[in-house]
């Protein structure tokens, strides 16, 4: 059945990683409206406030998540070798500097991308603005002025892990070379530990298990990332001549994707599945402001709002291609994989913003 699946996508992956993305997107963008669902938020209720509910949710959504991308393996619908986020050059500094960058831009910013991408959708020309500017710094961080910088500072600071033996950065495979066991019992154990952990540490608190909105954000939320590893998984075509690796949820590189398409839509052709994506998100953000009569066009509040906002964006920018994500890219996207990058970026990430939110305070 996966077999006939994967050829009917194959033979029309326009179709079906346009309005497939687009759904996923748009489910995901209307369910961070009406949840609240946001990482940076998260950090700050549990920092001010004492409330762990929404750090739970995204916890929850990380373990659904894991699940998610463990059972499609064994179905066969996706590899995460084949992911970028397993490549055996571990960038280990460009993760910890991209990922606190990018934690602190999301303080300036009031959210993360996926925060501002719903906030744009309702209305909020302030998000509007920063993810304009965090497409720019992104394409600026990619290729533009700052790469051959990017280049320089974090090239050497990288590790190539087929010297230790490793052929990617899974967590798997490290258990079962430091163990000897098979890697594939050592990906399952890892797996389910991991998932085990976060169960515990998010249902062992009743606030959490009342809200029911809490948990349906950390479910859904975490199966729109299986939904696009899904998709994805089943539209990769290791025969093509440049196979285009599978990917799910990310939003810093496709902001400065959906800029180029915007303006070079007749010379790209079809838009790819993170153009689409954020897409949908815009729109769920929309109809999410639509059903709760929320929708209103707001902007900057004076000067100094204005400037912290474009100093977040170009940080999410920066940091989010040093990282190789965002709260959702790599945060719940690469996560899944549990792949060592992945985890350390999301760690400098939370780091990023406990610092930036003390700051805030700070200098308030």
């Amino acid at each position: 059945m996966i077999e006939a699946w994967k050829e009917i996508v194959i033979a029309s992956p326009e179709l079906y990683v346009g309005w497939g993305g687009l759904v996923i997107g748009l489910v995901f963008g209307f369910v961070v409206f009406r949840t609240n669902f946001c990482t940076m938020g998260s950090i700050s209720d549990l920092l001010s406030f004492g409330d762990y509910r929404r750090f739970r949710s995204w916890m929850l959504a990380i373990a659904v998540a894991i699940v998610g991308v463990a059972a499609l393996q064994y179905l066969g619908v996706m590899n995460s070798a084949d992911t970028m986020y397993m490549t055996p050059n571990f960038g280990w500094a460009a993760a910890i500097a991209g990922g606190l960058m990018f934690g602190v831009g999301m303080v300036l910013a009031g959210g993360c991308l996926s925060k501002n991408l719903v906030r744009a959708g309702g209305g909020d020309l302030r998000s509007l603005i920063v993810l304009i500017v965090t497409g720019l710094f992104a394409f600026m961080t990619i290729g533009g002025l700052l790469g051959p910088l990017r280049l320089i500072i974090f090239g050497p600071l990288s590790a190539d892990l087929t010297r230790y033996g490793l052929q990617t950065q899974g967590t798997g495979e490290l258990v079962s070379k430091l163990t000897g066991m098979s890697p594939v019992a050592a990906s399952v154990v890892v797996a389910a530990m991991a998932v085990a952990a976060l169960l515990f540490y998010t249902f062992r608190d009743k606030d959490f298990r009342a809200s029911a909105s809490h948990l349906v954000a950390g479910i859904v939320i975490g199966l729109c990332v299986v939904a696009g590893w899904f998709l994805m998984g089943l539209a990769y075509d290791d025969f093509a001549t440049v196979p285009v690796p599978p990917i799910s949820l990310s939003f810093v590189r496709p902001t400065g994707d959906t800029l180029e398409y915007l303006m070079r839509a007749t010379a790209l052709g079809a838009p790819g599945f993170g153009i689409v994506t954020l897409a949908g998100a815009l729109l769920g953000g929309f109809l999410g402001a639509l059903s709760t009569k929320s929708f209103s066009l707001t902007t900057f509040a004076n000067t100094s709002d204005t400037l912290r906002n474009l100093s977040g964006a170009a940080l999410m920018g920066v940091g989010g291609v040093l990282a190789l994500g965002c709260t959702v890219g790599q945060g719940l996207t690469g996560i899944s994989t549990l792949a060592m990058g992945s985890i350390l970026a999301t760690l400098a990430i939370v780091a990023g913003g406990v610092i930036g939110i003390k700051a805030m305070e700070h200098f308030a």
